[in-house]
């Protein structure tokens, strides 16, 4: 069964960073090599809205119009891990991250919650103005 746990949210002021990390686990014979993966956010009393995308086998990323140019996703294979960088943080970036697994080794067009199969707990982002 795979598991994803994300970490790294926390509190910052409007025009900080912080990056968050999905470590994933409870593979048998793949690593996690081979799979779109995906962060999601979800503020109170909205619905969850997809953030960023990696192609962990092509490297090729994708990003919510929201977010291009400010976040930035990258993996760290070795340690099965999906990074979220995440700069020039705005209040409306405020909300429960979490990650996501897809059952695709293609992540365009991605971008729907009910397209993934795996996800996280999620951890929390504070932007203060």
């Amino acid at each position: 069964q795979v598991q994803l746990v994300e970490s790294g949210g926390g509190s910052v002021q409007a025009g900080g960073s912080l990056r968050l990390y999905c470590t994933a686990s409870g593979y048998t014979g793949y690593r996690i090599t081979w799979r779109c993966m995906s962060w999601f956010r979800q503020a109170a009393g909205s619905e969850r809205g997809w953030v960023a995308a990696i192609e962990t086998g092509s490297g090729s990323t994708y990003y919510a119009n929201s977010v291009k140019g400010r976040f930035t996703v990258s993996q760290d294979n070795p340690n099965n891990t999906v990074n979220l960088q995440m700069n020039s943080l705005e209040p409306e970036d405020a909300a429960m991250y979490y990650c996501a697994q897809a059952p695709y080794l293609e992540c365009s067009s991605r971008t729907r919650v009910a397209h993934y199969k795996y996800w996280g707990q999620g951890t929390q982002v504070t932007v203060s103005s």
